[in-house]
């Protein structure tokens, strides 16, 4: 079994990371992580059991999903946090007005796997948080990557959603 990444927090990152984090947060930096990582990290996800992929220091799940209107599979690359047994994964669209054409996927077709850094695998079923719920997983997730909060100013009026995957167990 595998065991649960830890991931550095804002306070604990190099130099580096933090500049990593600017460019990822920059328009430029955004519309690389939207447009282009996805394209290598699919391959790269596969072949290493996601130990590479372009997030650098960040973890990065592949998402295995239906096509919300084709039904046709797709992988989708994201950033994602656990907590507790769930994952947790944001709708930013690098800051886009628009939610990512994943999220309509995963609101349409919830149930489906997911392979996170380090290779293992999980089914999962997605819903969206709200409430205290959603507020306490947004500051975790900032506290994690602070671009959210860049993306989150260029997104509005646009919210992002947080959507928590849970663990579905094989008899269910």
């Amino acid at each position: 079994m595998a065991t649960a990444m830890t991931h550095s927090t804002q306070a604990e990152l190099a130099l580096w990371e933090r500049l990593a984090q600017r460019f990822a947060a920059s328009p430029p930096g955004a519309w690389f992580y939207v447009q282009v990582a996805p394209h290598l990290d699919r391959p790269l996800h596969r072949l290493t059991g996601g130990r590479l992929h372009c997030g650098l220091s960040w973890p990065v799940a592949m998402l295995h999903l239906r096509g919300a209107r084709s039904g046709a599979p797709r992988e989708t690359p994201v950033l994602y946090l656990e907590d507790g047994d769930r994952i947790v994964v944001l709708a930013s669209n690098g800051g886009s007005p628009r939610h990512p054409a994943w999220y309509h996927n995963a609101m349409t077709f919830p149930s489906f796997d997911v392979r996170l850094a380090g290779g293992e695998e999980r089914a999962v079923r997605a819903r969206e948080a709200g409430g205290d719920e959603r507020e306490r997983l947004w500051a975790r997730a900032v506290e994690l990557y602070a671009g959210w909060s860049a993306y989150a100013r260029r997104a509005a009026p646009r919210r992002i959603p947080v959507l928590v995957l849970e663990p579905v167990s094989a008899a269910s």
